[in-house]
């Protein structure tokens, strides 16, 4: 096995266990991850990132549909998945609490890995597929209305 998916296998698997401790080991200590909904400077602000998704989806999990390699990059394709049953975080500063709705967000990543570890994450996912899944237009925080001056 690759030392590309070995680093992948690793993430997926402590995700998919809940090991915040093992996925922060996946990281390299100065890795970057940049989500839709955030971004993560470090091994543990990643960990917390991901700790956020799994306290909002306990019961959440990964699957991978392709995984493809070129030099020290490596692209997923995978379905996460989980029923709603903590907060969870949206973009402009709301929480959604737990609707109880089971979800299926299909997403990707793209990983670069150095050494063993990944140095830089990126997550790719349609944030209205869910929001459609959680409630819809609820999941989002109204934005401001401008004033003239």
């Amino acid at each position: 096995m690759s030392d590309l998916l070995s680093a992948l296998n690793g993430l997926r698997k402590s995700f998919n266990h809940h090991d915040l401790d093992a996925l922060a080991q996946c990281f390299s200590e100065r890795a970057v991850l940049v989500a839709p909904d955030g971004i993560g400077q470090d091994r543990d602000e990643i960990a917390s990132y991901y700790g956020l998704f799994i306290e909002a989806f306990p019961d959440s999990a990964c699957t991978p549909q392709s995984v493809h390699e070129s030099g020290d990059t490596i692209t997923a394709e995978y379905t996460f998945t989980g029923t709603h049953k903590g907060p969870f975080l949206v973009p402009g500063g709301g929480v959604v609490e737990a609707t109880l709705r089971p979800i299926t967000v299909r997403a990707c990543c793209v990983s670069f890995v150095e050494d063993g570890l990944i140095a830089s994450h990126r997550i790719y996912y349609d944030q209205l597929e869910l929001a459609a899944q959680l409630g819809g237009s609820l999941c989002f925080k109204e934005p401001e209305l401008l004033t003239e001056r």
